[in-house]
């Protein structure tokens, strides 16, 4: 196995709030990402999904813990050449499409932007067929360039935000819930886009989400988030067909099937966590197989495992 494209250790995010209060988002999570594949963040809102996105890109300063990225350490102060680095070979789709666009710049601008600060475009019209050809692979004309984002649907917006992550032609991409504005139709066009720009340029996804069934077909491996720590982690194989922390299997159960006669008779699990008696904070991760793990003490661990 090559080495880790992105490597996070320990990561520690919280947000002071007062003297008294400080919001704990994400506590101690590890994971890695290896080059060309996809991991997928799953978990409720509030979880701290977006914020590992965030803090893992330097949008958020790491309260503590490690990040590496390229073999370079990202989590501290940045000097001038890893910033560069990390700004062109990582990007993010972010959620929200019209709070992430410029609304005061046309479209051509909001995407060739990276091209102009890095200097990639050797002309004029080497940077406008670039981005017209970008506009094609993501479902829009290149008519659109000219246009301003108020002028855009939604889902429009948001693959206007994808085609401005991919210009730079990124090792890593964090797409945060980059399909929740989408019709359903309109979903399985993008993922399945993603997937064809994947094998065509070898970059690596980040892909959070909340809809499990997307983050199944998407990713290759796949990381449970429950009140920012890392539950359980392992391929998707693992985590769908042998789930092991009973929050893990809460989600699973809630997922509906399409067939109704299965549907009247399924019955989904319920997990709270105030009256489960789990300490989060208590546990340690425990090897399943492979490279499945779960976050548990070792009574809690054992007593699973029966």
């Amino acid at each position: 196995m090559s080495e880790p494209l992105l490597q996070v250790k320990n990561l520690v995010q919280h947000f002071p709030v007062s003297r008294t209060y400080t919001v704990k988002a994400v506590n101690g999570v590890s994971f890695c990402i290896y080059p060309g594949e996809t991991y997928g963040l799953v978990g409720e809102s509030g979880s701290g999904k977006t914020t590992i996105g965030r803090s893992v890109i330097r949008l958020y300063n790491p309260t503590a813990g490690s990040v590496r990225f390229q073999g370079r350490e990202i989590s501290g102060k940045l000097d001038s050449a890893t910033r560069e680095m990390l700004r062109a070979d990582m990007q993010m789709i972010f959620q929200d499409p019209m709070a992430s666009l410029n609304p005061r710049k046309k479209v051509a601008d909001i995407i060739g932007e990276g091209l102009d600060i890095h200097h990639l475009a050797g002309t004029r019209q080497q940077r406008a067929d670039r981005i017209s050809e970008l506009l094609k692979r993501v479902g829009l004309s290149p008519e659109h360039a000219v246009r301003y984002p108020h002028q855009f649907s939604g889902g429009q917006r948001q693959r206007v935000g994808i085609a401005r992550a991919l210009i730079m032609n990124p090792k890593l991409i964090i797409a945060d819930e980059c399909i929740s504005a989408l019709d359903v139709s309109i979903q399985a066009q993008v993922v399945n886009l993603m997937k064809d720009i994947q094998e065509e340029t070898g970059c690596a996804y980040l892909f959070i989400a909340h809809d499990l069934s997307m983050v199944k077909y998407i990713s290759d491996r796949i990381g449970v988030l429950h009140l920012g720590y890392m539950v359980e982690s392992g391929t998707k194989e693992e985590i769908f067909s042998h789930p092991i922390h009973p929050y893990t299997k809460s989600l699973l159960s809630a997922i509906p099937y399409p067939n109704p006669e299965v549907e009247k008779r399924r019955h989904s699990l319920t997990y709270d966590y105030a009256s489960s008696g789990i300490d989060y904070s208590q546990g340690t991760e425990h090897l399943v197989g492979g490279t499945h793990t779960v976050l548990a003490t070792d009574e809690e661990f054992a007593e699973w495992n029966q």
